[in-house]
């Protein structure tokens, strides 16, 4: 028996090998130990046959050793798919995983991990909208179908308990479920979460905070074809998984599950094919649905299901601040309303939480004589200006001084315009408004 393999290192060559008639777990995609010269080297198989072609004319080895890897025939097709839609060698997703499995832990995911509050164990009887999701999706689960259903519930509303009973029985039926999350914070809470809600399953992350023991662990189980409940962002759909029976998307209307390196996977997409093609069914949570998903729930007959209880209160009054009001402020960007409320709070000896989704000082810098805007000299976005003068580009990191006049032009710095607000900026504002009271700063720039 002979194979056809393709090298992990980037050489496009094939080479042939032989093996023993008694490997029948030999397929294509699985993983072998090949010699190579003096060396052993990883491979992925392309191909097997009983005969060797005519043209091979030297000398064949033999196959070193196999890489235990979980039997699941749905696997391969998934991969050529996402393949050939991302433009990119089948081995490239299959590569990323090994190498993934291979690599430590991020030093700070880890801590966040360890920080993260738990939850205590208890039991919830499901409001009649939530049973209903149940109903619906549990024969499905048990008999697998292909089954997109949208679960709009507004905050609070007790998606996830819908998602744990559904997690619950597709164990019970020996499957494997991912669940899926936009953020890694957001995948070790729930996590943490849902090992002491649901302490009689195995439940398994699968990121960049996870250690290289407990992937082990969890390629051990996906071998033995274990009911588990794996979590993560983007690595889980990527796993070859033989008892999978169901997949959660939460908030799927997050842009966290789409990926920012080449091939720019969107994981919430690559779910979605991977149900179809396991014929199995797949749920998406969210409080704010994607038009797209709202698009198909349309035209393609998605199912809907709305959570409109809310298990935790009527939701807090928001005030609505009509910057146009002609009350004289202090600062342009502190409205007059979140001034007092600020002093209110400190003088109550209260914290305050500001959120602005922008780092840095200014969005951006431009030139008011003739619109020139600084940007970056990698990715032709504008670079956004950092205390003492600094423009960074928050993708490639590129970094260079703001220079004193406009390169284009030769206009003075009094024309170069600042734009934006970032957190640094309101740091200084509030300090100025506030010189008594505390205040610090927590983003990418401070806490990393």
């Amino acid at each position: 028996m002979f194979i056809h393999v393709k090298l992990f290192n980037g050489w496009k060559k094939l080479l042939w090998y032989s093996i023993p008639a008694s490997w029948q777990q030999v397929l294509y995609g699985t993983i072998v130990q090949v010699p190579l010269r003096n060396r052993i080297v990883p491979a992925v198989v392309i191909n097997k046959q009983k005969e060797l072609p005519a043209h091979v004319t030297f000398t064949i080895k033999e196959v070193h050793a196999l890489e235990p890897f979980p039997h699941d025939r749905f696997y391969i097709p998934f991969i050529k798919q996402l393949s050939n839609y991302y433009q990119v060698d089948e081995l490239h997703f299959i590569k990323r995983l090994r190498y993934f499995l291979q690599q430590k832990e991020t030093k700070h995911r880890k801590e966040t991990k360890q920080g993260m509050h738990v939850r205590t164990k208890k039991s919830v009887t499901l409001t009649e909208e939530q049973q209903a999701v149940c109903d619906f999706l549990l024969p499905h689960i048990s008999i697998p179908r292909y089954m997109p259903t949208l679960l709009h519930g507004v905050t609070g509303s007790g998606k996830t308990e819908s998602y744990k009973r559904l997690i619950m029985h597709a164990i019970a039926n020996n499957k494997t479920v991912v669940f899926l999350l936009p953020e890694i914070t957001l995948a070790v809470s729930f996590e943490q979460r849902l090992k002491q809600e649901l302490p009689d399953i195995s439940i398994f992350g699968f990121h960049s905070g996870v250690t290289k023991k407990e992937k082990k662990e969890l390629w051990r189980q996906l071998i033995a074809h274990n009911p588990i409940l794996i979590i993560g962002v983007h690595l889980p759909i990527l796993l070859p998984i033989a008892n999978l029976g169901f997949i959660i998307i939460d908030e799927e209307h997050a842009t966290g599950y789409q990926e920012k390196k080449h091939p720019k996977v969107n994981s919430k997409e690559a779910a979605l094919l991977r149900a179809k093609l396991n014929d199995i069914p797949i749920i998406l949570g969210s409080a704010t649905p994607s038009f797209s998903t709202l698009y198909n729930v349309k035209t393609k007959k998605w199912k809907f299901f709305q959570l409109q209880q809310r298990f935790l209160g009527t939701f807090p009054q928001v005030q609505t601040v009509f910057l146009t009001d002609k009350k004289e402020r202090k600062n342009f960007w502190i409205s007059y309303q979140l001034e007092r409320a600020i002093a209110n709070r400190l003088e109550k000896k209260e914290q305050t939480i500001i959120f602005i989704n922008r780092r840095g000082f200014s969005f951006f810098v431009q030139c008011k004589a003739c619109s020139f805007i600084f940007s970056c000299n990698n990715c032709s976005v504008s670079l956004t200006l950092h205390e003492k003068n600094i423009l960074m580009c928050h993708y490639c990191g590129f970094v260079k001084q703001l220079p004193v006049t406009c390169p284009t032009c030769h206009a003075g710095h009094k024309q170069l315009l600042k734009k934006g607000i970032g957190t640094q900026k309101v740091v200084t504002i509030l300090k100025n408004l506030f010189p008594h009271a505390r205040i610090a700063r927590a983003d990418l720039d401070t806490t990393v």
